[in-house]
């Protein structure tokens, strides 16, 4: 067994030999903090392609440990993409179509790779992608800083400050966590439908882009996980595609109850009523999860 530190958690792994559960690769996405190039992404990959026997491989949006670690914070959320998606796409091996399988952060890779690019110019298709404490909605606050908790006004005030900067074009390039932080004080103002690039994802924005919602039917499973105490995503509902009702960090959301949903905005309402999305759960905080919680979302979601 094998353990690696990952956000202030420690995930031990456990490298299983069973039958193969696809056909298809795996592509896994690491969370902020992170990289591919260490060990415990390393042995995550590992054990995927034992359970499925199939190839399995960490996508780095950088060269190398540094600046694969350095990219999940200083390069844009949409030039990370773009990075992440050529490199797969320079893969042979993924040329049939893979899974992907993301962790915390790692969503916005598989959630961007699959609303930009999946199956369109020679770009492989993504058949089922399994988001483990995914930031795949977005989040209204820092990390430990629950705008509904005990430093609910402090975290209040640092959302609406992070928003004034974030939803400019210079706060947009700043870092990472901006691209996809969404303070639903400021979601109907102007400055983030012209500005934020999770606005244009979810089609929030003053422009309305209809290959999202094409891009986004082509994945046949979506398998949510959220963590039921978790400390770094608010809402933690948005592991389940929830968010907090615009206006105010008081009411949250279902998935069902969203904007994003009643009006499909980027497909995620046709994705359900076909059947496409599972949601399961693991009891503890942020990226808290036992090897065989993971091997068994591979065998049971995963697509054949």
């Amino acid at each position: 067994m094998m353990a690696r530190l990952v956000m202030g958690v420690v995930v031990a792994l456990t490298v299983q030999t069973v039958a193969g559960v696809t056909k298809y690769p795996t592509v896994t996405a690491h969370g902020m903090g992170d990289s591919c190039f260490n060990g415990g992404m390393k042995h995550i990959t590992a054990a995927i392609a034992t359970e499925t026997n199939q190839y399995a491989v960490c996508v780095p949006t950088g060269k190398n440990l540094i600046q694969d670690t350095e990219r999940g914070f200083f390069m844009t959320m949409d030039e990370n993409v773009d990075i992440f998606a050529n490199k797969i796409k320079n893969d042979t091996k993924l040329a049939p179509g893979f899974n992907c399988v993301s962790f915390s952060q790692g969503a916005m890779l598989c959630r961007g790779y699959i609303q930009k690019y999946n199956g369109v110019n020679g770009y492989p298709p993504v058949i089922t992608w399994l988001a483990v404490h995914s930031t795949a909605s977005g989040v209204a606050g820092f990390p430990k800083c629950n705008p509904g908790g005990l430093l609910g006004p402090v975290c209040k005030t640092l959302a609406n400050i992070g928003g004034e900067v974030a939803y400019t074009k210079a706060g947009q390039a700043l870092l990472f966590q901006i691209d996809y932080l969404r303070v639903p004080t400021f979601v109907n103002g102007s400055a983030y439908k012209s500005t934020s690039q999770l606005a244009a994802w979810n089609n929030e924005g003053e422009t309305k882009d209809p290959t999202i919602n094409a891009n986004f039917a082509k994945v046949k499973k979506f398998a949510m996980i959220k963590a039921m105490k978790d400390t770094m995503v608010y809402p933690n509902e948005g592991e389940w595609w929830g968010h907090f009702a615009d206006g105010a960090m008081s009411q949250i959301l279902t998935m069902k109850e969203t904007k994003w949903y009643t009006e499909d905005l980027f497909g995620l309402k046709t994705a359900d009523e076909a059947g496409k999305i599972v949601f399961n759960t693991t009891a503890g905080d942020h990226l808290q999860f036992s090897d065989a919680q993971l091997l068994w979302w591979v065998n049971n979601y995963f697509e054949e």
